[in-house]
């Protein structure tokens, strides 16, 4: 895993190797094994190296063709390369890298070459005969492409940083954004939180010729998808064959390479995989806490004695985990309302000598392993419930929340108060953490339109292929292009590669994703959570794991927040109110009813705002 950057077009700029350095500079986290820069008339290119698969020096980026035509910086991996390069037997290869056989692929087939690739990537080639630059981004939004288009440059890389620090790009806040990362947590690719920067849409690729920039997409999800009549035996036997084949093809690796074991589910299958389908041997790598409301410590020390695996378990305290906060703050790229998590996780492993490691992100967007999966059917089933007056629906929703009030209640309030049950209505009620009335309150204006829910309803309008995918594909489809893509890989993306440290995702295989996308709802129904996927793997797991109950990172951020986090949440308040983008009374009665535990208002209603206005200050944006 490495990190890229680049500014086409020159004009105005006198030093371009003080650029070239800045760029380079601001990624070098991401690579720190070797850093080096590209040159020319048109072009400036930077590249930093975290060495996964050769080595070698020679592999090193920015990288050239033997005719020094092209010019090529990378980030990720070809899990497929050597089968692509057993496709070019003409070409003089002179590594063993996948670098390169991505270049001699792009040289011979040029972009339908993207097709053949099997891999999480995002990489840039510029053609210097044709003074033609393209920028690509993976089938599934692995690893991310910011990019701006000014007057006279047009700027990218894998991280915002690197653009901002060219000087080229206004550090201004993209306020008609606000609303959506209020309501998400996140702003959706394309859009971003900094003005005129965009990220490049997954399974897509931009092409710069001529002071022209054409956006172009090479793979959609939902037009993979075949509609097939199977029987169960069958989709379970393609399911566990293809899930097999992801982690082997995840496991190519010239460095240390482990597994995070949490005890769920899905990090506890790749697990048994490499252990018993692949016999394979590796390291698994547990957080755990020395309180054990928190730690998960019996699962996966349950699961890695099963499985034998050389197990390490990393043992925090909560108090440890708190102190690590303001480092992550620190280090996150783009705003967000999780990330602390990742980068405890990713530090840890790091320490253990580990480069590479696997993670179980995807299983549940795949195999249903949310509530709202079910509850998506359920509503699908009981739309009589649209006929009855809304002002009947309001009440009931009311009475509900006065009797068992809570997150859970209030959601279900607005979705019986919706005029539709459709995923374009139902499914942002899902995902939202602040209410429209209080955003509202905050940014001083109506919020009512919601471009998520926009897209969402385009997406599977009449006639397109998302409306004939079956209702569990649909919620796993809009699920992994929003909240995976655009918070928990984001997230991912930014914390772990603060350590140096690459994390790869086999249940996001595409193959693997276009099937699970063509099953029905029939055979994926989750009798229990993700019961597909473990009756897939029949006798694998051991059953206190397949029936546990779901617990993730569990830690007291209430409290901490309310005492020894206190000064960075009111920082951060104190920030915001001063900016012209909200309502300072909104925000302190905000404060107020969380530090009161009033209105509902619970510790992940105001993080957001606490990593915004850190973020803000940090990158002195406007």
């Amino acid at each position: 895993m490495c990190g890229i950057a680049g500014v086409y077009g020159l004009e105005g700029i006198t030093d371009k190797q003080t650029l070239a350095d800045s760029l380079a500079k601001s990624i070098q986290h991401r690579g720190p094994d070797a850093s080096n820069t590209y040159i020319d008339e048109s072009v400036v290119l930077a590249h930093t190296r975290l060495s996964i698969l050769d080595v070698d020096a020679r592999s090193n980026q920015p990288f050239l063709d033997p005719s020094g035509r092209y010019v090529l910086v990378f980030n990720g991996e070809l899990y497929n390369f050597k089968e692509v390069r057993a496709e070019l037997p003409e070409y003089s290869f002179r590594t063993e890298s996948d670098t390169e056989v991505l270049l001699a692929a792009w040289i011979k087939w040029g972009v339908d070459c993207l097709q053949r690739f099997n891999g999480m990537f995002a990489f840039s080639i510029w053609d210097k005969e044709k003074k033609e630059l393209h920028i690509v981004r993976d089938r599934m939004g692995i690893k991310p492409v910011y990019f701006y288009q000014g007057d006279q440059n047009f700027v990218f890389g894998s991280e915002l940083r690197a653009l901002l620090n060219t000087d080229l790009v206004p550090r201004k806040l993209a306020s008609e954004n606000v609303s959506e990362y209020l309501k998400y947590q996140t702003v959706h690719a394309p859009r971003t939180l900094v003005k005129k920067v965009f990220l490049i849409p997954a399974g897509s690729y931009l092409k710069i010729a001529d002071a022209t920039v054409a956006e172009h997409s090479y793979w959609k999800s939902e037009e993979q998808v075949e509609q097939r009549k199977v029987d169960a035996k069958t989709v379970k036997s393609e399911t566990k064959q293809l899930l097999i084949e992801a982690v082997d093809r995840r496991l190519i690796s010239d460095v240390s390479i482990g597994a995070f074991l949490s005890g769920g589910i899905d990090s506890s299958l790749l697990v048994g995989i490499i252990r018993k389908e692949l016999n394979k041997p590796i390291d698994t790598f547990a957080i755990t806490f020395k309180e054990k409301e928190f730690s998960e410590a019996k699962y996966s020390r349950m699961v890695a004695n099963h499985f034998q695996t050389n197990h390490h378990e990393i043992e925090l305290s909560s108090e440890d985990f708190k102190e690590k906060v303001p480092l992550a703050l620190d280090a996150m790229d783009h705003p967000s309302g999780d990330g602390p998590n990742s980068y405890a996780v990713s530090e840890a492993v790091k320490k253990e000598g580990i480069t590479v490691a696997l993670s179980g992100l995807g299983g549940d967007e795949l195999f249903a392993g949310y509530p709202f999966f079910t509850r998506h059917l359920d509503l699908q089933q009981q739309k009589y419930i649209l006929s009855f007056p809304p002002f009947i629906r309001g009440i009931v929703g009311k009475l509900l929340m006065q009797l068992k009030p809570g997150t859970s209640s209030q959601k279900i309030a607005e979705t019986l108060a919706l005029p539709y049950f459709d995923l374009a209505y139902t499914y942002p009620v899902n995902r939202r953490v602040l209410s429209e009335n209080w955003i509202s309150k905050l940014v001083g204006h109506s919020t009512k339109r919601d471009v998520l829910s926009e897209e969402i309803n385009d997406l599977f309008a009449f006639g397109t292929f998302g409306s004939r995918l079956p209702e569990l594909s649909k919620v796993s489809l809009v699920e992994l292009g929003t909240y995976m893509q655009n918070v928990l890989l984001r997230d991912t993306d930014q914390m772990s590669m603060a350590h140096a440290l690459e994390v790869r995702v086999p249940f996001l295989d595409h193959k693997l994703v276009s099937h699970c996308l063509s099953i029905s709802d029939t055979l994926k129904y989750p009798s229990y959570p993700k019961s597909l996927l473990i009756a897939s793997f029949e006798g694998l797991l051991p059953d206190e794991v397949v029936h546990r109950e779901k617990m993730g990172f569990v830690l007291p951020w209430e409290s901490w927040l309310r005492q020894d986090l206190k000064p960075l949440l009111e920082s951060s308040f104190n920030y915001l109110s001063a900016t012209n983008y909200f309502n300072a009374s909104a925000l302190f009665e905000l404060k107020s009813s969380f530090e009161n535990k009033q209105n509902g208002i619970n510790w992940s209603r105001v993080w957001p705002l606490v990593t915004l206005g850190v973020w803000m200050q940090k990158n002195e944006i406007d």
